[in-house]
């Protein structure tokens, strides 16, 4: 600040994660793009939360202090899925755990607002944008209210925030005051009354209270978002009302362009003596596009990125990876080349602007939809010309795959396991049961048989041998101990092995996790089995990795507990499979 002749700063930022300048860290970005506007940006990374004085360090903002948790919720971040504390943290130096605290935006804003009193408070990032309405809580197995209400910030950005951000800074510029911003798109705030234009959600009380009304309100909220133009959500809350204003409208081309070719370092601050875990694994991709139309029901991408596809131009992707080729650590491979999912670069709805209200919960599920344009000569095109930069030796595709979408992109298909993947192709079925799959929002089991087909009759052209690795998940609602024997029965049939298996998390804002609370399905009314105790999951992650004989003793309780001793033989083999007395139930299993 003294070197820029800096009195003081425009905006403080402030977040959980260690400082990156790269794009995929999503304070750097946001910090950037108002440098690029003119206005005096610093960038507080994990201060000490119980110390307001470590938050003073670049004084009092003019405008206002914008907090964000980090790249990921802080619960996530701290808990593994059986509520046990990780002992390491990525997106901090040396990973090492603790640098941030639980739910870190209450202790932020509260450690900021006893440093500057009266300072207005801006939350932002993904655990705010997925606790902006009145939530269920995995770690306090109970519902929240509004994060915005437990802060007691002044207003919250939700989504990736550019957009938001931007007009409040220039409203503010142009003289209005901070307080009357109550309608700017991707925000949400507090008000005294409801608004006739607005859809009333179930409040916050009855909610809490009556699984129904949350199944009723988590509907209604995702149908409203859904909408063109959307309108405002309200919930109340005691005697005041949540308002939360519809979605800004997806990026441009030219627009996502202007972000990426923004001048970030692609480092970490030079202060740090230690390495990043989270910027050494991404130090070397890049960012093809944003968002994702999947909707599967375990994901937050969606209602946080939003489920239009916003890509790159080739010509700001190729930029940037010629600026790549100069860093001095490159040495000629960039890492992975996609977004949330790799094979949806390029994709957009025929529909467009004219189109009716989209009522879809997925462009993909339970069949693409006819409006998706999924073609994948762009992607493949943009690969072809990446390998031609000079510099550039390898480049691969480390973003997950939809398979499904692969058998409508025979371009891409080819350019991804002629060039882009080594031995190991990692893509994600999730489930291999028909009724999960249907829970899931994922395609059918016999899709991705013709997928394997597919793969394997490829590599037979191209001499080849390379294998696919399945990602699974156990515990995810709806999935019984008889549905895991069924994909433990195909993983063997079909000659697969899974190297990790995911142990479902019910993160706030996601079908699956309403799902997981109310024991239905919010679109159907369908009651949902799920399955809730230690035991039973950690059963169900047995029965993935059948291929491990340390597991076997636990595939045999299984399969005897479910009443599929019959299956153990085709399973385990004959002689490795025998009836054994399932352990007594304890008061949690029943």
């Amino acid at each position: 600040m003294k070197a820029r002749g800096w009195e003081e700063l425009d905006i403080l930022f402030i977040s959980g994660d260690a400082y990156v300048d790269h794009p995929s860290f999503g304070v750097p970005l946001l910090a950037r793009l108002l440098e690029g506007e003119g206005l005096r940006v610093g960038i507080l990374p994990q201060p000490d939360w119980r110390d307001p004085q470590a938050f003073t360090a670049m004084g009092r903002p003019r405008l206002f202090a914008a907090i964000a948790s980090g790249a990921m919720d802080s619960m996530v971040g701290h808990y593994t899925a059986a509520r046990k504390i990780r002992r390491d943290d990525a997106y901090t130096p040396g990973g090492k755990a603790g640098a941030r605290p639980n739910r870190a935006l209450i202790p932020y804003t509260a450690a900021v607002r006893a440093a500057f009193p009266g300072i207005f408070v801006v939350i932002g990032g993904i655990e705010a944008s997925l606790r902006r309405l009145a939530h269920y809580d995995y770690w306090d197995n109970s519902v929240r209210r509004s994060i915005l209400l437990d802060t007691k910030a002044d207003l919250l950005v939700y989504g990736m925030g550019e957009k938001p951000l931007l007009e409040i800074v220039r409203r503010a510029a142009a003289g209005e005051a901070l307080a009357a911003l109550k309608d700017i798109p991707g925000t949400t705030v507090m008000v005294s009354h409801s608004r006739p234009e607005g859809i009333e959600l179930p409040p916050y009380e009855q909610v809490r209270d009556d699984k129904d009304a949350y199944g009723r309100a988590f509907r209604l909220a995702v149908a409203t978002e859904r909408r063109r133009g959307g309108q405002v959500l309200l919930q109340a809350h005691g005697g005041r009302w949540l308002a939360v204003n519809p979605p800004p409208a997806p990026l441009t081309e030219k627009e996502i362009d202007a972000l990426y070719d923004l001048p970030f370092q692609k480092r970490p601050h030079p202060c740090y003596r230690e390495t990043i875990p989270a910027y050494e694994q991404i130090k070397f991709s890049i960012t093809s596009h944003r968002g994702c139309c999947g909707g599967c029901a375990f994901c937050a991408i969606a209602r946080h990125q939003g489920r239009v596809i916003q890509s790159r131009s080739e010509e700001s992707i190729l930029r940037e990876i010629n600026a790549l080729t100069r860093h001095a650590e490159f040495r000629g491979t960039v890492t992975d080349v996609g977004g949330p999912t790799a094979n949806m670069y390029g994709l957009f709805c025929a529909a467009g602007k004219k189109g009716p209200d989209c009522a879809r919960e997925s462009c993909l599920w339970p069949q693409p939809c006819p409006s998706l344009r999924s073609s994948s000569v762009k992607g493949a095109e943009l690969l072809k010309r990446i390998r031609r930069i000079p510099g550039v030796r390898h480049v691969f595709v480390a973003s997950g795959v939809r398979y499904d979408l692969l058998a409508q992109q025979p371009a891409y298909m080819e350019e991804l396991l002629t060039h882009h993947v080594g031995g190991l192709l990692k893509v994600a079925p999730e489930t291999l049961a028909a009724e999960v799959a249907a829970v899931m929002r994922k395609p059918q089991p016999e899709r991705f048989v013709r997928f394997l087909e597919a793969f394997r009759e490829q590599n037979r052209k191209m001499g080849r041998r390379r294998g696919v690795v399945p990602y699974l998940i156990a515990g995810h609602p709806g999935c019984t101990l008889s549905h895991m024997v069924d994909t433990a029965l195909f993983l063997k049939h079909h000659q697969l092995r899974v190297e990790q298996v995911q142990e479902f998390t019910p993160t706030p804002g996601t079908l699956a996790t309403c799902i997981y609370h109310t024991g239905r399905d919010p679109f159907t009314g369908k009651e949902v089995y799920v399955p809730r105790s230690e035991k039973e999951i950690r059963l169900q992650k047995a029965l993935l990795l059948w291929h491990l004989p340390e597991k076997h003793r636990e595939i045999r309780e299984a399969l005897s507990l479910c009443g599929r001793e019959k299956d153990g033989a085709t399973l385990l083999g004959a002689g490795h499979f025998r009836r054994i007395q399932p352990s007594k139930k304890t008061k949690a299993d029943r």
